[in-house]
């Protein structure tokens, strides 16, 4: 079962209606009562959460969050040195410009910008 589909089941749950029929539970289901309907509300917000995050995962590029090799760390520093683009360089590694300029301060590379230096 995929999550999508969990999340419209469970969200039915919550409102009291059985996910086959359609049809509103009756009064004396445990399905309404009150602290089912919080904690099948409170597993449909962490199923809502869990969408978010693989959502925005699906949109990092492929090597985002991965560590870095020597090798590709040598890669990014002699590509920067050759004058390519930080943009071009995140495309090259698959990770985002944040990362690529990270990786460059945490070489020594290049100076933090002083903005973003606590002091």
């Amino acid at each position: 079962m995929n999550l999508i589909e969990s999340i419209r089941i469970v969200e039915l749950l919550a409102n009291g209606v059985n996910p086959q029929t359609g049809e509103v539970f009756p009064m004396d289901s445990p399905y309404q009562n009150a602290q089912t309907i919080r904690a099948l509300f409170t597993a449909l917000r962490a199923l809502e959460g869990q969408k978010s995050t693989k959502k925005r995962k699906q949109s990092l590029p492929l090597n985002a969050g991965n560590p870095w090799t020597s090798e590709e760390e040598q890669c990014l520093v002699s590509k920067f040195d050759a004058g390519t683009p930080i943009e071009d360089l995140a495309r090259l590694h698959g990770r985002t410009p944040v990362a690529i300029t990270s990786r460059l301060v945490k070489l020594g590379t290049i100076e933090p910008h002083p903005r973003n230096v606590n002091t």
